[in-house]
């Protein structure tokens, strides 16, 4: 009997830098571990038409760079920091890494369907009140319009208040 290579469906985790992206990120591999799937790391440019393309960067050479060059120098920089505060992560070291330019939700289903994620892993704020009503959630929005499983992971602030 022939045994056939099952092509595995990657665990989709958008991120955006901040300190909610990396327990978003890690509870990604630790899923990605016991199912065996591999991840894919995704960063939304959000570059909406009124805004400029390049972004001045006070540099020795005041050079204009392009806000995708930028965001892929923070990108580079936010898995390797990450990668380094945790070693044992084995799934970390073997995570694609994808780049996209536009609206974040719309980008993140997108990409989901394209490339036939089992799941989207994302961090959240967790925003109440005024806050949440003016700036809205990308995490809640994901939930609502995605067509896939959403997981939100909001950052252990018991266990950041437990290390000081």
């Amino acid at each position: 009997m022939n045994a056939k290579k099952i092509d595995r469906q990657p665990i989709l985790v958008p991120v955006d830098f901040s300190s909610h992206s990396k327990p978003a990120l890690l509870k990604a591999c630790e899923l990605a571990e016991c199912t065996g799937d591999p991840l894919l790391v995704l960063h939304v440019v959000h570059d909406p038409a009124e805004m400029p393309g390049y972004y001045g960067q006070v540099t020795k050479k005041k050079k204009l760079l392009r806000i995708q060059d930028l965001a892929r120098e923070s990108f580079d920089e936010f898995m390797k920091t990450t990668a380094a505060e945790n070693p044992d992560v084995k799934k970390l070291k073997k995570a694609e890494d994808m780049l996209v330019l536009g609206l974040p939700v719309s980008r993140i289903i997108e990409v989901a369907k394209k490339r036939n994620a089992s799941m989207v892993v994302m961090g959240s704020q967790g925003r109440t009140g005024l806050a949440h009503v003016l700036l809205g959630s990308k995490a809640e929005q994901l939930v609502r319009l995605a067509p896939l499983p959403v997981m939100i992971v909001k950052e252990n602030t018991n266990k950041k208040a437990a290390d000081k």
